[in-house]
């Protein structure tokens, strides 16, 4: 009987475990509590301000600014650069300080400072935002808003009296908002020249120092005077337009010689010239040029049947490096017919000039100035009267779209720009930097041509392109400054084959100079009348002497 009763347990229990647990297991999903409700939602836009500012983050520069880009690939630049960024920048503090150190040893007892140890640590300053602004200029302008909470350990070690004292200083964070310009750029690796860097803002630097192991910045009062000192320091040496310039290539490599000055030159007379006629005379005359030079040579008039010439005329040429440059003179006989036969040549440097000094020289004409030759046939003389004029020191003052980044006028610089419209002669500067979305109806080969006072001055064709850039400069030596004149600049697109329309207009401005001489430089964008969208970009300049 035990048996049985024992059997008929095992299988109740066995048939009632599956049974209670799909009822329990109904119970479970179908039933519903009365103690639980609905959760309530409620948008972000209906909750106030304080909830807000619990619930999100602080809100990235690139957000609250349009002008700024979200630039995660960079901080991923950095991140990954960091341990190596690191210590070059450790060099160069170090080799930076040093030479400070030197200079304070000695004095107020300090026999030496060195550090005992220099480390930014592992954490690498992030950038929460970049803004790129365009200029007119040869210059790429960047203002990125930089933060940077550090873990470095910086140890100087002090001796003061055989006393050795230690300074840390950890827990560095730095806010900044820089201006990091790269200019000029140049078609030279790595583009541009030098690195310039300015401060738009006064910025926050919150430290640690230790000295001898104890937190300085824990004594009354001291933490907010060093750092407001920090900022005040730091202002005065970078803020904005203050700057920190890094050259990163050298100058000889990458400067433009812009002119410095005109050489007047006055051919007066030659004497015994060459008999190149069967009469036993010639038909001469001059040209001249500066070495280093590709604008056409300067030309007088020709003397007919004459070994002895009176010229009496006056020249002007730019000149750019007055130290390097040699005047070209050459005389040839004109024909009618063939090439004009050279009587003979000589050149002179300018370095042998004193600025705004009359000087006459007399030279020998040699066949070739390459040439040395102890029995030269004797060629004849030229009479020449040199004048070297150096223009004034260019001032800051400029106009032209700068998209909000302009140099304010010194009243002194006004002063000076300001005489050089008393008439003084000087030189008008034209450089046709490129244009943009020129576009011809058959083709679009563009040129420039440059018309001034019946002066026409042309650029390169390039072939194929609406966006072309020239990067050309063209000159104008005026006796006066032009102040009721205008130039005219027309871009111009000629077809490389042969075609009934062979050149065809892309569009062209009329630029008033007044506007040049009195500030001495324009550089910006004008719109091309008689163009759809088309832009071209310009730098004008005036150099009076």
């Amino acid at each position: 009987m035990g048996l049985l009763s024992s059997l008929l347990g095992v299988i109740g229990f066995g048939i009632g475990l599956p049974i209670g647990l799909f009822i329990g297991f109904y119970l479970f999903v179908y039933s519903e509590s009365e103690d639980v409700e609905d959760m309530e939602s409620q948008p972000l836009c209906e909750l106030d301000p304080g909830a807000l500012e619990d619930l999100m983050p602080e809100i990235p520069l690139w957000v609250k600014s349009p002008d700024y880009d979200r630039v995660d690939w960079l901080n991923k630049f950095i991140s990954c650069m960091w341990p190596f960024m690191e210590k070059a920048i450790c060099n160069s503090i170090k080799s930076t300080a040093e030479p400070i150190f030197a200079e304070y040893v000695g004095q107020f007892k300090i026999e030496a400072i060195e550090f005992k140890n220099l480390s930014l640590g592992n954490l690498p300053p992030t950038v929460h935002g970049l803004k790129v602004a365009e200029t007119n200029e040869r210059e790429l302008v960047m203002e990125p808003a930089i933060r940077w909470a550090g873990n470095p350990n910086i140890i100087v070690a002090v001796t003061i009296s055989s006393v050795k004292v230690t300074i840390q200083l950890v827990d560095l964070q730095v806010f900044a908002m820089p201006r990091v310009t790269l200019k000029p750029l140049v078609p030279t690796i790595p583009c541009f020249a030098n690195i310039v860097v300015s401060l738009l803002e006064k910025p926050h630097i919150d430290f640690g120092v230790k000295v001898l192991g104890g937190d300085v910045m824990s004594i009354p009062g001291l933490y907010r005077y060093v750092q407001e000192r920090i900022k005040k320091e730091v202002a005065s040496l970078y803020l904005w337009p203050k700057s920190l310039e890094i050259p990163m290539l050298d100058a000889s490599t990458v400067a433009v010689k812009k002119p410095v000055g005109i050489l007047h030159v006055r051919v007066i007379r030659a004497t015994k010239l060459l008999k190149m006629d069967l009469l036993g005379l010639s038909d001469p005359y001059v040209k001249l040029n500066l070495s280093g030079e590709k604008h056409p040579s300067k030309k007088t008039t020709v003397k007919k049947k004459t070994l002895n010439p009176e010229w009496n005329e006056e020249f002007k040429l730019s000149v750019k490096d007055p130290q390097s440059q040699m005047l070209h003179i050459n005389v040839y006989d004109w024909d009618k017919v063939g090439s004009h036969d050279r009587l003979g040549s000589q050149v002179f440097p300018l370095k042998t000039l004193v600025a705004n000094e009359v000087k006459e020289v007399t030279l020998d004409l040699l066949k070739d100035t390459s040439i040395s030759d102890a029995n030269k046939k004797q060629r004849g003389q030229l009479v020449l009267e040199l004048t070297y004029a150096l223009f004034r020191e260019d001032n800051d003052s400029f106009s032209g779209s700068l998209n909000g980044y302009s140099r304010k006028d010194r009243v002194m610089d006004r002063a000076m720009s300001n005489t050089s419209t008393t008439g003084a002669p000087g030189l008008l500067l034209v450089n046709v930097q490129g244009a943009q979305d020129v576009e011809g109806s058959r083709h679009n080969n563009p040129y420039v041509l440059i018309i001034f006072r019946g002066e026409t001055k042309k650029s390169k064709m390039l072939r194929k392109t609406r966006n072309p850039m020239w990067n050309e400069e063209f000159q104008f030596l005026l006796e006066e400054p032009p102040l009721q004149d205008k130039i005219h600049v027309e871009v111009m697109s000629k077809r490389t084959s042969f075609s009934f329309y062979s050149k065809e207009s892309l569009g062209h401005v009329d630029i008033n100079l007044a506007d040049v001489v009195h500030n001495g430089r324009i550089n910006q964008q004008y719109h091309l009348i008689d163009s759809r969208n088309g832009v071209i970009h310009i730098e004008l300049r005036w150099k009076t002497i």
